[in-house]
């Protein structure tokens, strides 16, 4: 009885926090985005993440040179990180920790099937001008065998950096060869399967931590609410 009371608070306790990040007046987080992938094919985010759980982690900065993405939540869950290539340290120590953060949700909620994994992994790079397709296809393969990359145009990357309030700095019109700092902010946003924002997960919880936060707001949610 003492263990129903403690979990019914603490789930009373995550929907607060959920609730209160889509309260009213505050600025909306997210939004419907076009990109393409690694394999070089036009990637909407309402057909592709239609009902999933997303965790999106902003990580930012941006070039001149890309394509497009869309966005909506449907048949499992998702996460979707900011990041780019060139990034020395912190992207891949994040993108390590988001492919842990991954299998560990798909062991304490299976998915189910192969082909439909519990919380699909989603990098955008912030630096288009560099993160061909094939790049991203390239680098990725060294974190996790379900992450899509995708790319854009820099006004298309801005437009969704804008969107998800990830920091945004690189400098337009930048030329092949040309050396360019990328500045970036260090979050992944837990979006639910209406596409409303959750939770921020910063870079002090490590994989484990994050992964139990995603699986208990994976197991509270329950569909749309009427109200």
């Amino acid at each position: 009885m003492i263990y129903y009371f403690r979990s019914e608070k603490e789930r009373m306790e995550r929907q607060r926090i959920a609730e209160a990040s889509k309260g009213v007046g505050k600025p909306k987080v997210g939004g419907k985005f076009e990109l393409v992938d690694q394999d070089g094919r036009k990637w909407s985010s309402e057909e592709e993440m239609g009902g999933r759980f997303s965790l999106v982690s902003g990580i930012v900065g941006i070039s001149a040179d890309g394509m497009a993405v869309k966005r909506n939540f449907g048949h499992g869950h998702v996460t979707v990180y900011f990041g780019f290539t060139h990034c020395p340290d912190i992207c891949p120590e994040e993108l390590d920790k988001m492919a842990e953060m991954v299998d560990l949700v798909s062991i304490a909620l299976p998915p189910t099937s192969s082909s439909n994994p519990t919380l699909l992994p989603i990098f955008i790079t912030c630096d288009p001008a560099r993160d061909t397709p094939s790049v991203l296809k390239t680098y990725l393969q060294e974190f996790h065998p379900s992450m899509i990359g995708l790319t854009g145009t820099w006004e298309q990357i801005k437009a969704v950096c804008k969107m998800y309030r990830v920091y945004f700095s690189t400098p337009e019109g930048v030329k092949p060869g040309m050396d360019y700092l990328v500045d970036h902010s260090i979050y992944f946003y837990l979006m639910d399967p209406e596409g409303d924002f959750v939770e921020a997960i910063g870079r002090t919880h490590s994989a484990e931590k994050a992964a139990k936060i995603i699986s208990e707001h994976m197991s509270d949610w329950k569909g749309k609410i009427k109200k």
